[in-house]
């Protein structure tokens, strides 16, 4: 039996991750750049904290402090993410092979799991007041809830772009979304209430809130379980990349064939290619390595080499196997 293990450079991997990342995405910001914008957005929130909690405690007013609590919320998740973008940027080492890219998967599930919380605590707060509609809460809380949608304006600014090309940055930007609409649901239920008296606007605009931020957070938490489910990139078979190097001169079968994601840029795969027993493996294995770097986007494969009839060559305990016709 005859065994060739083949592993892409690290310098050509990294060389197509970047070229796979230019050519989905036309937002790539300096890192560095990006981490500032990052810094911006907590430090408005942050001050926006401050000031509301300050304000809460001279006047009295439990809904300024409430308020100030919930954008605490928004700052905490942006720095999460800000954490997560450091900690992506390490280099691999003996513990981490891969690297450590995923951090910023796993901070996208912490904010996209908070906001799917937040939701459920906005739907009992609506459906609570909804039997017993709130007082007339005055202009105070209508201006004060005018700032809080000026700051997460700004902190959308600062991430908008950047969330087009993070999963991370995504999720806390949509957090920072959630607080945006729930201001402008208070502006303008306020304002129904100090004009018309009908109460039951607040209730009804929260509850139709939650029901927003909740699908949202179910649509946009798909990806980032499929990550870290180790599940095939997005539209993309393991069965259709057997096929496809199965047809390939020379390949007898494709088994044992496993895909899936190292991070948001990055596909690996791994698999057993029994080639005919005349030819050379060699040729066989880089033309088979050109096919999934250009035809799949898989920088980084492992192809472990056959003879017919040798080891588990007959793919029979496999699930996804491909032989040649």
């Amino acid at each position: 039996m005859s065994r060739e293990h083949s592993h892409d450079s690290t310098e050509h991997s990294e060389a197509h991750r970047q070229h796979a990342h230019h050519a989905h995405h036309h937002h790539h910001i300096d890192p560095e750049a990006g981490d500032a914008r990052v810094a911006g957005a907590i430090a408005v929130n942050m001050f926006l904290t401050l000031a509301q909690i300050i304000g809460g405690v001279v006047s009295g007013s439990l809904a300024l402090i409430a308020d100030a609590i919930h954008n605490f919320s928004d700052a905490i998740s942006l720095v999460i993410a800000f954490g997560a973008r450091k900690i992506s940027r390490r280099p691999r080492d003996g513990d981490m092979t891969f690297g450590y890219a995923r951090a910023e998967i796993v901070a996208a599930m912490i904010n996209y799991t908070s906001l799917v919380v937040i939701s459920f605590y906005l739907l009992a707060e609506g459906v609570s007041r909804l039997f017993n509609p709130p007082e007339v809460a005055g202009w105070t809380v209508v201006v004060i809830a005018g700032i809080a949608l000026l700051v997460d304006l700004v902190t959308a600014a600062l991430t908008y772009t950047m969330s087009k090309d993070s999963l991370n940055i995504r999720a806390a930007f949509l957090h920072n979304l959630a607080d945006a609409a729930t201001s402008v649901a208070v502006i303008f239920g306020g304002v129904v209430i100090l004009l018309w008296d009908w109460r039951l606007i607040d209730p009804l605009l929260t509850i139709g809130i939650s029901l927003y931020i909740f699908g949202h957070a179910l649509i946009e938490i798909r990806p980032v379980i499929r990550l870290l489910m180790l599940g095939a990139p997005d539209g993309m078979r393991a069965e259709e990349v057997a096929e496809a190097m199965g047809e390939m001169a020379g390949v007898e079968n494709v088994h044992h064939v496993h895909l899936w994601q190292i991070d948001e840029h990055r596909s690996s795969l791994e698999a057993h290619v029994v080639v005919t027993e005349e030819i050379e493996p060699g040729p066989v294995l880089v033309a088979l390595k050109t096919l999934l770097r250009e035809r799949f986007a898989v920088a980084h494969s492992t192809l472990e080499v056959e003879r017919p009839g040798a080891g588990c060559a007959d793919g029979a305990h496999s699930a996804h196997s491909h032989s040649a016709h």
